[in-house]
């Protein structure tokens, strides 16, 4: 059929949804640290864009991507950002 039940709520009467196969949910959020002085920030991720500057909430460092990464959030980041998720290209 093409569609499989996922677990959305376990333990509620909403507790199996749909997933199409193949569909790979994204994380939007990510944890970023600042190799400097070590602050961490919880950001959100853009889906429709990459992320190439972030100036640090603490010390004001400012973060770009390291060499071979696409955005901040692939280099600094718990989470790499959504297109790298989903095993596309970022936006070279």
């Amino acid at each position: 059929s093409g569609y499989i039940p996922c677990t959305t709520n376990p333990g509620t009467s909403n507790s199996v949804g749909y997933k199409h196969e193949g569909y790979q949910a994204v994380e939007t959020t990510s944890t970023l640290t600042c190799p400097k002085c070590g602050h961490m920030a919880v950001e959100t991720m853009p889906t429709d864009a990459c992320t190439y500057f972030y100036e640090c909430l603490s010390c004001g460092t400012a973060l770009h991507p390291k060499p071979g990464d696409c955005c901040v959030f692939c280099s600094y980041g718990t989470i790499p950002c959504p297109p790298i998720q989903q095993q596309k290209s970022c936006c070279r």
